[in-house]
């Protein structure tokens, strides 16, 4: 089954990496999407993809890379739209 998430991640996220992380993860789990800064210091990002794949990847973003402190992680399921081809960082 192919899903969508919405997530939100709060926490030292910006500054280390986490972006470029996230894109390595998403390629070699075989998801798509992207993920951005935000000017509150969260980062987000969207997920699509099968649903163990997805859910591989909201977990390795719970952990996020070496340097960063992941504090909070928000998750919301949304339809999936299919209208993603690859993960790119915004």
């Amino acid at each position: 089954m192919k899903v969508r998430a919405h997530v939100f991640v709060s926490g030292r996220v910006q500054g280390v990496f986490f972006r470029s992380y996230t894109k390595d993860e998403a390629d070699r789990v075989g998801v798509n999407g992207w993920v951005k800064n935000l000017s509150d210091g969260r980062v987000e990002a969207v997920f699509e993809g099968e649903k163990d794949k997805v859910e591989e990847l909201i977990q390795i973003c719970k952990r996020g890379p070496p340097s960063a402190k992941v504090t909070d992680i928000k998750v919301s399921f949304e339809d999936y739209t299919g209208g993603l081809k690859n993960f790119s960082i915004k």
